[in-house]
């Protein structure tokens, strides 16, 4: 069957060319824009690549610019059976196009579930990876006590009905965590990626996944500590963020040895926050970093 995207963004706000990618369990949405090294950009949830758009604009010029929508978001394909929207899924979803576009010398952001995934796409993919850009996000277990309860809430039944039949992150929690509101038009972007409860399933099952997933990041913040902690890493946090404060940030530059951290004005959602801040603080690092292939890993 023919894969028909929920909706189709508006050129004014999303000016770059939709491209598919046949992946193991259908067509993957994905952006490859400008030139240069590339740097993939992963989202979390509920968002989609749509989300990187503000940083994307500003550095194609000088940087390829790849960004994907996982299965189940954004205008990808929404398996009815056979995947269950777990990061792992994702991860491999991720990896599978890393290895298409025979990416190299790669940069990978990721924000919020982006960072996991991201993670553990390097993992399995070092000889690929040249520096990584994270932002309000994690790679171990949860353990503090406000993303246990934030998972266990969102996993009980009356909430998962919330986030399937009224869009309840979209439509209350995404919007707590942004400093400046969203222009309506762009929050539309948001809310028509995912216009139907079972449209939703992505999204609902994140929140399911900060808990159920622990033995999954368990191996990743093994992984992260044996393989990555020598890769250079720039960490672009949202201060204001309520939910990925400043421990997070610390366990970050106590795992990796090389590290630049730009603190910015901005809450969970920084790539709407602070767009230019961002992509001016990615290139400043990437023009630190060593020529591609002479730095060793």
């Amino acid at each position: 069957m023919r894969h028909v995207p929920p909706f189709k963004p508006d050129s004014r706000l999303f000016p770059f060319e939709s491209r598919w990618f046949e992946s193991t369990v259908g067509p993957v949405h994905y952006i490859d824009e400008g030139v240069g090294d590339p740097v993939l950009f992963l989202h979390g949830n509920p968002t989609w690549s749509f989300l990187y758009r503000g940083i994307i604009i500003r550095l194609k010029p000088k940087v390829r610019c790849v960004a994907l929508d996982y299965p189940g978001f954004g205008l990808s394909v929404r398996p009815e059976s056979g995947y269950g929207y777990t990061p792992a899924e994702h991860a491999r979803i991720v990896r599978e196009l890393v290895r298409h576009l025979d990416l190299a010398e790669l940069t990978i952001m990721g924000q919020d579930w982006g960072g996991p995934i991201g993670l553990r796409v390097a993992a399995d993919e070092l000889e690929r990876v040249r520096a990584f850009v994270m932002g309000n996000t994690w790679y171990w277990p949860a353990d503090a006590w406000q993303a246990k309860a934030f998972s266990y809430v969102l996993s009980m039944a009356p909430l998962q009905t919330l986030l399937l039949d009224k869009n309840l992150f979209v439509e209350k929690i995404m919007p707590f965590g942004l400093k400046h509101p969203l222009a309506d038009e762009v929050m539309d972007h948001y809310r028509e990626a995912q216009p139907t409860p079972s449209s939703r399933i992505g999204a609902a099952e994140f929140p399911r996944q900060i808990l159920e997933a622990s033995a999954w990041l368990g191996d990743l913040e093994d992984a992260v500590r044996e393989k990555l902690s020598n890769v250079p890493i720039l960490l672009t946090w949202g201060v204001h963020d309520l939910a990925f404060g400043k421990p997070y940030l610390e366990r970050f530059r106590e795992d990796f040895h090389v590290t630049r951290v730009q603190r910015l004005d901005a809450k969970h959602y920084i790539q709407e926050d602070a767009p230019g801040e961002i992509a001016a603080a990615i290139m400043s690092f990437l023009d630190s970093l060593p020529p591609a292939g002479a730095a060793g890993q």
